[in-house]
């Protein structure tokens, strides 16, 4: 019933934009500088573009924190939780991908959940309320990839600079790239991004496998640990699976929407293999003290430099992405059914400039307040990934299913696995977050706002 109450809505929305477009059309004969401004394209992306994008802002932070989650799980554990998770995200994002072709015109996570909140008159309030929780989300990704880019830096350069002061140049640095309104360049740039944390990884497994031989670390299969500590890093392994406040927003500037399950396949064999590769082999060869961020694990500093240095292009594209979503989202709000939202006027660049640089501000802040790497990563997978990546998906084929759960034993499994993405959400949202604010507490040693080196 559900469905069809809503179905109107997006032929609603279908004619509504239709005849927007046709007033854009029909012009006052005296054109006007809002006229004359450029038209947008903003489907621009390939299917392999796409993917690319995707493994670009996917394979980046999480990939430095899993060896450090399987030395907390423990070897067996934790591949048996990368493979678990895998799989989980795999499905939900089809389920995304699925939600987006019966409803086209859904470009966030606020549109989805005003698509299903209209029928019961919460329509509004669910757009308000998740819209924005999709952008708070993405700031805490890209005040993870800014608090990376100070150890970068840190790193680098022997600490010779106040850790703040790194981190003022890199909000300069990613507003900058975030300056263009679509992903056709960024694109290209997220293939940079792929190489430089694939052969960041690569030179980080070699360093280690040639001057740590197996043995020189305390390796375990299964480990016996307190629930806290196990569900952190549990969280770690989720998050770095967890793209999904963005697929929307990217599956909007496909050329052919259709084609995203091509781009899941890509992302999902690259980001596993990449996943496997590290934290297998650089927590066989290093053991229990291996540090996270996990590019730091090589014994040479000189090789830790280069390792770093390889890594920039992924720390600062894959934060560019997220800052595109989360100013995409605002910018849309500001600008919806204006002629603003998809012409090049002085005003929408005026705008679009002072939205990214105030995501990135507000990042900065978060940063530098939080300065734990592991346990900023936790945080935000407790809070948002529980919900875009697992909880939601699920929750979106349940309401488009409606009635027709257990009509063919097909719809039965599609029923019990969304059942189980819906439980997975709430667990990592309810536990995850108690433990990440635990470990919060209990970390004494890093202040916040402060000049001293976080370099790894």
């Amino acid at each position: 019933m559900a469905a069809k109450d809503i179905t109107n809505s997006p032929q609603a929305d279908a004619e509504a934009t239709e005849k927007r477009s046709e007033e854009l059309v029909q012009a006052p004969s005296q054109p006007s500088d809002l006229d004359s401004a450029a038209v947008i394209d903003y489907k621009t992306l390939t299917w392999w573009q796409g993917g690319i994008v995707l493994i670009a802002e996917t394979v980046s932070l999480g990939i430095l924190s899993l060896p450090s989650a399987m030395a907390t799980l423990g070897l067996v554990p934790g591949i048996i939780m990368i493979l678990v998770m895998s799989a989980l995200t795999t499905y939900s994002g089809l389920m995304l991908g699925e939600f987006h072709r019966r409803y086209p015109f859904v470009q966030n996570f606020g549109d989805a959940l005003e698509v299903i909140g209209k029928p019961i008159g919460m329509g509004r309030l669910f757009q308000e309320i998740f819209g924005w929780a999709q952008v708070t989300f993405q700031v805490f990704v890209m005040a993870s990839h800014l608090l990376t880019w100070t150890i970068c830096l840190n790193t680098l350069t022997n600490s010779s600079t106040c850790t703040i002061i790194w981190a003022v140049v890199g909000l300069g640095v990613f507003w900058v790239l975030n300056l263009p309104r679509t992903l056709k360049y960024t694109s290209w740039t997220s293939l940079a991004s792929c190489l430089s944390i694939t052969l960041a990884t690569l030179m980080t497994v070699g360093d280690v496998g040639v001057h740590r031989p197996i043995g020189s670390g305390s390796i375990e299969a299964f480990r016996t640990l307190g629930f806290s500590g196990a569900f952190l890093a549990v969280t770690n392994v989720a998050i770095a699976f967890a793209s999904h406040s963005c697929f929307f927003s990217i599956i909007g500037e496909f050329k052919k929407p259709e084609d995203f399950p091509k781009a899941i396949a890509l992302l999902q064999v690259v980001d596993t293999t990449l996943y496997l590769i590290a934290a297998v082999v650089i927590y066989i060869f290093v053991g229990a003290d291996v540090p996270s961020p996990a590019l730091s694990a090589s014994n040479s500093i000189s090789m830790r430099k280069a390792i770093w240095g390889v890594a920039i292009p992924t720390i600062v594209i894959a934060g560019v992405v997220y800052a595109h979503v989360a100013a995409k989202y605002i910018f849309v709000r500001v600008f919806r059914n204006s002629k603003h939202q998809d012409r090049r006027t002085v005003l929408s660049t005026a705008a679009w400039f002072g939205i990214t640089f105030g995501l990135w501000a507000i990042s900065m802040i978060i940063a530098e307040s939080i300065p734990v790497f592991n346990s900023l990563l936790g945080l935000v997978a407790s809070l948002f990934v529980s919900w875009f990546s697992y909880a939601l998906p699920g929750t979106f084929w349940l309401w488009m299913n409606y009635g027709s759960w257990f009509a063919t034993k097909r719809q039965m499994a599609h029923c019990f696995a969304n059942v189980f993405l819906l439980i997975t959400g709430a667990l990592l949202c309810v536990v995850g977050l108690w433990s990440s604010i635990e470990a919060l507490a209990q970390d004494e040693m890093t202040k916040p706002w402060t000049c001293a080196s976080n370099a790894a």
